[in-house]
């Protein structure tokens, strides 16, 4: 397992196999600048900042106040936001943008089944996610019955530096690109365990992409440990990451490793055969 070298990319359509026009990306020409920024608006919306005002839609997305503006109104007039006075904030349609993917993609429902399995084999928390710029997107979980973390269901994201999807994700790139990635990344304590210092990140992901695995311990959420393998496709090239996650109180790394990495490697050897 350690021999295969990782390979991925950091976009859902990428990890589904899609080619981009061109090594560089699109002519510009080729590009409907209205659908980029319509998108950007939506994405200006968080759990942080459910509502936000036109002024702080157009700081969060770079659009001058005017613009953002048109924006807000138009998805207003096509039920993706709703207005308050002067907030503003997305509604329930908006769903219908991540159900096309999940109802859609090939990767969703090839990873389910297995996953599935997985964690009603060991009858704990199982989730698969890919990588998006600096999170993971869940794209398929399943509780087993253990509701471990808020985070484990599809379409939540979480941060990339310290989670175990996320670190195999980034083990997945070239040395350069994941050199690259690092550096770009903001690493806060989100509890006394996470990894903050540039250096030990790197040389982390160095020991995932050494070692075929990723098991983080309470680094992302106090109480949560978890372990992660990489799902390759057919050419070896990594698509997507499978994790298992449980309840520190209950079970040490050691016993993390011991008792679900064997279940995850099956699985990996399983789905290499379907994806």
């Amino acid at each position: 397992m350690a021999e295969d070298r990782f390979d991925t990319h950091s976009t859902v359509s990428a990890l589904e196999g899609e080619e981009s026009a061109t090594p560089s990306g699109p002519l510009k020409r080729d590009l409907v600048a209205g659908l980029e920024k319509g998108l950007a608006v939506i994405e200006a919306f968080d759990q942080e900042r459910p509502r936000l005002t036109i002024s702080e839609v157009a700081e969060r997305t770079g659009l001058t106040r005017a613009a953002a503006r048109r924006y807000l109104i138009t998805l207003t007039h096509l039920g993706f936001v709703s207005q308050d006075r002067k907030m503003f904030a997305l509604t329930a349609k908006v769903l219908r943008l991540g159900q096309s993917y999940m109802h859609s993609a090939r990767l969703p429902r090839i990873v389910q089944p297995e996953l599935h399995k997985v964690a009603y084999t060991l009858k704990e928390a199982s989730s698969a996610g890919v990588l998006d710029g600096n999170d993971v997107i869940c794209i398929a979980a399943t509780s087993a019955g253990r509701v471990v973390s808020s985070t484990l269901q599809p379409a939540t994201r979480v941060p990339a530096y310290c989670t175990a999807n996320g670190r195999v994700l980034v083990a997945g790139l070239s040395p350069a690109e994941s050199q690259a990635w690092i550096e770009r990344q903001s690493l806060q304590a989100l509890t006394p365990y996470t990894i903050t210092s540039t250096d030990r990140l790197r040389q982390e992901i160095e020991r995932v992409r050494g070692q075929g695995y990723a098991a983080v311990d309470q680094e992302f959420e106090l109480g949560l440990r978890t372990i992660s393998v990489p799902l390759r496709n057919y050419r070896g090239d990594v698509v997507a990451a499978l994790n298992i996650s449980v309840h520190a109180s209950r079970i040490s790394m050691e016993q993390l490793t011991d008792q679900c990495l064997p279940a995850l490697l099956q699985a990996q050897a399983q789905l290499r055969q379907l994806l």
